[in-house]
């Protein structure tokens, strides 16, 4: 349990950075080396490439070897367990739009 709550802590975090969530937008359509992924940013490659040790170590990227280049992939578990997560809470929150459309239907005329 604790484990997961940590894997989910990591996730979420790297999440909250834009960068990070543009990086991921990035591989979502393929995947990319490091340097085509640098290339797009006004950042060093050692910057992008702490990014991606952080994105890799919440396991929402793998990386792989092709000759001299690292090729990075998106890594669907970690979306999956994200995903998890919040739908948990998706009664809480439907709950609470549905009163807000019932109050917002009162008051409408």
């Amino acid at each position: 349990m604790v484990d997961r709550l940590l894997k989910l802590d990591n996730i979420f975090l790297s999440l909250a950075d834009p960068t990070r969530r543009d990086i991921l937008r990035r591989i979502s359509e393929s995947e990319l080396s490091v340097r085509d992924i640098a290339r797009h940013y006004k950042l060093t490659y050692a910057a992008v490439s702490k990014h991606l040790k952080v994105l890799e170590k919440s396991t929402l990227v793998t990386k792989r070897r092709r000759g001299k280049e690292q090729l990075v992939s998106l890594s669907p578990q970690a979306f999956l367990d994200a995903t998890e997560y919040l739908d948990w809470y998706k009664p809480f929150w439907t709950q609470k739009f549905d009163s807000l459309e019932a109050y917002l239907k009162e008051r409408t005329p």
